[in-house]
């Protein structure tokens, strides 16, 4: 269902059975039905601007919202609701006429529009997303993240206290992990061409099966709830990619789930429990999805639950073993391509089972591939069930039972036309993937070398792929199999397919066979009856009976004999097929129907759909033969990065080497390489888990950046500025989302990696402004994700001799890359500071490298004032040692006292400054939210006359608590004219500004006078007396937000 966004009372519904409809819901009438139904059940409504044709004419004469519908078929229908009983549109059309596409349109399962009405997203099948644009529906980007059927889209609002927000989407499908991505920068700048998506801005892992609905909250910035199959809802903070709270009421799996418009702190949630939730997020106990035994605890829980009595059938027990015998046969390979690819290291628990559910947004049921080889058409049921009573009647006679059952696996067991060329359709999946890489090649290059001549001679069941020669020599190969095993009429029959009747003739005339009817031992009622259509030149007809009853493999054979290469019926029978193979997971012979059918995009794209490093390998390998270069780059990348995260170095290099436009790529995954195994030399815990290194990255000695460009050098023969200034100019466009405490630790590495490679390639063509402000944004990187031992890790091995030898070199001090160097000095001394602190902290001297190894992240300010408390309580501060100042003579070095000194440069009045503007303007903004929440529940409990919400206003004075003491002070003393006012000056202020300081980050100089004031409080002597005052002045001036007003008492008083 879906209310009109303007219209009240207006609710569109979709139904089971494809009807699409409209109510108003203040009138008794019955409601509107679209005359155009879709073939399978509707799972998706959306209301959205007109686009062609519906949108052309004036404005009187067409409405400003147009109803969409997206059904199980994985067609999304436009639909008038001025004029239901009119001709609802498909947009594909639209679509393929606007964009010029030459592949077949991917499978639709979703679409969403954004709250502007001027962009529509799509979701696939095959797991991408596809931006449009109004009002002619051209593509702008393709994001290729996850890798099964979307099931769920939604655009963030755009009424927040943060527009750029509006263009965040987030995304959930069959896989357990929700993707998050910011389209600002791609909408802004409107591309000509379309553009490809591979990293998300945010990635939300937690659930442990598949993502049925995700909703943002209308109350807060960047805030989302999602529902799950894993029989929990979570509420994530996006921007943090952290859990908030997890909801587990529902004793079965989530289907749905909205926010309150109106209260911030409730959610609406509904499961397949056949019951609907309101539950509170402040009144959950978890903050996450259950793992482990605490998942499979929820998981009996939900079958706990009593179902409904299903109504039972009759069916007859003989029928069993033929179709389990028939699904054995058919699904071999089935089963083994169904195993789905883990995304992101979790994999749905469901067992695909959305494959068999009614509810899946595919639409598409489970169906036992009926190849015509091997499968038995349903006229033969009956006829076995019956021969089977006549069997149970005539069991007191004593010979006929032994006869009788073998006569029915004769009949069961249908012997194949084509068994050679089903057989070889089995094999492996290497196999199978080299078929589709020798087919590629056979059909897409003018001269073929020996090598590809003679994997066409040994595969010759790709003749039913190729050219007619090739299919003749395949229908002779089989024809010899039938005569040597005793089956000449088998034989003939293929002689007859071919079109040699007279040889037919004549084969039997020589053996004796010549008879008046020589099909009558077909192997069915179907391929007889094409027979004999064939044997008075009736092609089209026997083609299409053979199509009809589902024998692909012997239509295609027949028409490739008999029908022009060009005819369209041949490419319309490998596109069916291709599809039907595809929906039950036969990709790769999916893949050769649709280089058969001249469709070689459709063949890469579904050899990639299982997503293992194998499958990607493979598809990519096959888009580069056919010349699809850019599909081929993209699927090489995801294969490297998949095995990346199988801790494969050399597999990831060799996927890379696919493609020439990934050198760039491939510099990146090198330093990568390195750097893991210089911090698995330092036995530090981010170095751990690879395996499989490189010849070169072992033993090598010498600085680190010698040793990247000395293997650059001999391994990928990069020596010349040339070379370094293109593959700089390559990896400059490459962009990738800021860090948070939350992304993954081997994904972190990857996005420094890359930006220090960038640094070395600026360093090699004596750029040195871009290699300051590459190591600069991995330094950050490192920062924001909390990492301490990766920023210092970068810092030894780049700039082990500090940042004098970047500053000799940029030497002007008008260069553009002066505030970033200030910055990126600021950050050297700041983690020299945490370092030394630690060093003094600790009972016995100890090297800086077991220092950041016992020390992965930064303290918060929390921290540092519990570490005050500790240092001011008498009882729980260490008693100092009598020898205490003489170990700290030895442990103060000369370097430290120089770091120290060095401080100085962390006191930047004008950062702080802009510091605490923007802390100001944080929590202005977070009292205002409060203030606005705080009143709707006020609103609220007014409009309520009893239930449960007559208890909030006891708990808004629950408040008053000592531990909320500050906060209620703080709302009730300001008013909200006052907090307009502070905002407004605050962001007066930061617009003063220069750019050049707001651009670059800077190390928190209020969290940098609390640490030095901690070393000078702690180990007098340690810091001048000239330090502390200026630390003390500046804690004092610019601590006027709650975050640091304890502490400026502290020091300050």
């Amino acid at each position: 269902m879906c209310w009109h966004p303007n219209k009240e009372g207006c609710l569109a519904f979709g139904t089971d059975d494809g009807k699409v409809g409209l109510y108003d819901t203040y009138s008794s009438k019955p409601p509107q039905i679209s005359s155009t139904y879709h073939k399978k059940t509707v799972y998706t409504l959306a209301w959205g601007p007109p686009v062609p044709p519906m949108s052309l004419g004036g404005e009187g004469d067409r409405p400003s919202l147009t109803l969409y519908s997206c059904g199980g078929e994985g067609i999304v229908l436009q639909h008038n609701p001025w004029k239901l009983s009119g001709e609802a549109f498909d947009i594909n059309k639209l679509i393929r006429d606007t964009n010029s596409f030459k592949y077949k349109l991917p499978v639709h399962t979703e679409i969403s529009w954004k709250a502007d009405g001027k962009i529509m997203a799509l979701g696939n099948e095959d797991g991408s997303i596809e931006i449009f644009q109004v009002p002619n529906l051209r593509l702008i980007c393709t994001i290729q993240q996850h890798h099964k059927l979307v099931n769920t889209i939604s655009w963030h609002h755009d009424h927040g206290s943060q527009p750029e927000l509006s263009y965040l989407m987030a995304s959930g499908s069959n896989n357990a992990v929700i993707y998050v991505h910011n389209l600002r920068t791609v909408l802004e700048s409107n591309p000509e061409a379309p553009v490809t998506i591979t990293e998300p801005y945010r990635t939300l892992s937690g659930h442990t099966a598949k993502i049925t609905s995700l909703a943002w909250s209308p109350h807060h910035d960047g805030r989302l709830v999602s529902a799950s199959y894993d029989g929990t809802a979570q509420v994530w903070d996006t921007l943090r990619e952290e859990p908030l709270y997890n909801f587990r009421g529902h004793r079965g799996r989530l289907l749905c789930v909205a926010w309150s418009p109106l209260d911030p702190d409730c959610i609406y949630s509904g499961a397949d429990d056949f019951c609907v939730y309101k539950w509170l997020t402040s009144m959950q106990v978890h903050s996450r999805p259950p793992q482990g035994k605490k998942s499979i605890e929820l998981e009996k829980k939900r079958l706990s639950q009593p179902k409904p009595k299903a109504k039972k059938k009759k069916k007859p027990t003989f029928r069993v073993p033929v179709k389990q015998e028939s699904f054995d046969r058919n699904e071999e390979e089935g089963i083994k391509e169904n195993s789905g690819p883990v995304e992101n290291g979790v994999s749905d628990q469901e067992g695909e089972e959305e494959a068999q559910e009614p509810e899946s947004p595919c639409g598409l049921a489970l169906v036992v591939s009926r190849e015509p080889v091997i499968s038995t058409p349903v006229s033969s049921g009956f006829e076995k069930s019956k021969g089977t009573i006549n069997n149970k009647v005539t069991l007191p006679k004593k010979e006929p039972p032994k006869e009788k059952p073998e006569a029915l696996i004769k009949k069961r067991k249908a012997r194949s036309m084509l068994p050679l060329s089903t057989s070889l359709d089995h094999r492996s999946k290497e196999e199978l993937h080299h078929d589709c890489l020798v087919l590629a090649t056979a059909k897409h290059c003018r001269e073929l070398n020996e090598d590809v001549s003679a994997d066409l001679e040994e595969r010759f069941h790709l003749g039913l792929f190729t050219d007619r020669a090739t299919l003749y020599r395949m229908i002779e190969t089989e024809g010899k199999g039938h005569l040597e095993n005793g089956h000449p009429e088998l034989f003939h029959q293929l002689m007859l397919w071919k079109g040699d009747l007279k040889g037919v003739l004549q084969t039997a005339a020589e053996r004796g066979e010549l008879t008046d009817n020589l099909v009558a031992m077909a192997p069915d009622q179907y391929v007889k009856a094409a027979s004999h259509l064939l044997s008075i030149h009736k092609v089209y007809e026997a083609v299409e009976l053979l199509k009809s009853n589902h024998f692909y493999r012997e239509a295609i054979a027949v028409a490739k004999a008999r029908l022009r290469p060009e005819d369209p019926v041949l490419k319309d029978l490998y596109l069916t097929w291709g599809t039907i193979l595809e929906r039950d997971g036969h990709y790769a012979i999916a893949a050769k129907c649709y280089l058969g059918a001249t469709s070689p995009y459709d063949a890469a794209k579904v050899l990639a759909k299982k997503g293992d490093a194998a499958s990607l390998k493979t598809a990519a390998e096959l888009a580069a033969i056919v010349g699809e270069d850019e599909l081929s780059a993209s699927l090489a990348l995801r294969c490297a990065q998949e095995l990346l995260l199988a801790k494969n170095w050399v597999g990831a290099q060799e996927a890379l080497q696919l493609h020439e436009s990934l050198q760039s790529q491939r510099l990146v995954f090198c330093l990568l390489e390195l750097l893991c195994r210089h911090l698995e030399e330092k036995q530090l815990p981010e170095g751990r888990g690879f395996s499989s290194y490189h010849a070169w990255a072992i033993g090598t000695e010498g600085p680190f950046v010698q040793r990247v460009t000395a293997v650059w050098k001999s391994i990928f023969s990069l020596d010349t500025p040339e070379q370094y200034q293109a593959v700089f100019q390559k990896l400059q466009n490459v962009q990738y989302p800021s860090a948070t405490n939350n992304t993954p630790s081997k994904q972190l590495l990857l996005h420094i990696c890359h930006d220090l490679t960038l640094a070395v390639l600026s360093q090699q063509v004596a750029s040195w402004d871009e290699a300051v402000q590459a190591l600069l944004r991995a330094v950050i990187r490192s920062y924001d994700s909390g990492n301490f031992t990766i920023m210092q890790e970068v810092y030894s091995a780049f700039l082990p001799d500090g940042c004098d030898y970047l500053r000799d070199k940029l030497g002007d001090h008008q260069s553009p890359a002066i505030p970033a160097f200030k910055s990126l000095e600021a950050f050297f001394i700041y983690g020299r500071l945490y370092e030394i602190w630690w060093s003094l902290s600790r009972p016995c001297p100890e090297s800086s490298d077991s220092a950041r190894a016992g020390h992965g992240r930064t303290l918060s300010v929390e921290q540092l004032d519990s570490a005050r408390a500790e240092e001011t309580d008498p009882e729980a501060a260490p008693q100092p040692e009598p020898s205490r100042p003489a170990e700290l003579l030895l442990r103060l070095t000369e370097e430290s006292k120089r770091v120290l000194s060095a401080c100085k440069e962390l006191f930047s009045e004008k950062h702080a400054s802009l510091q605490n503007s923007r802390r100001t303007v944080a929590e202005v903004q977070e009292t205002l939210a409060e203030m606005i929440r705080q009143h709707q529940k006020s609103q609220l409990c007014k409009s309520t006359a009893n239930g449960p919400d007559k208890n909030e206003p006891e708990q808004e004075e629950d408040l008053a608590s000592p531990q909320s003491q500050c906060k209620e002070e703080k709302n009730e003393m300001v008013s909200l004219p006052e907090l307009t006012k502070r905002l407004t000056e605050a962001n007066e202020r930061m617009a003063d500004f220069p750019e050049s300081v707001k651009t670059w980050p800077f190390p928190d100089v209020l969290e940098c006078c609390l640490v030095l004031l901690h070393i000078g409080s702690q180990y007098p002597g340690c810091v001048t007396q000239e330090m502390q005052q200026q630390a003390q002045e500046l804690l004092q001036k610019y601590s006027n937000t709650k975050a640091y007003k304890r502490h400026r008492q502290t020091f300050c008083t």
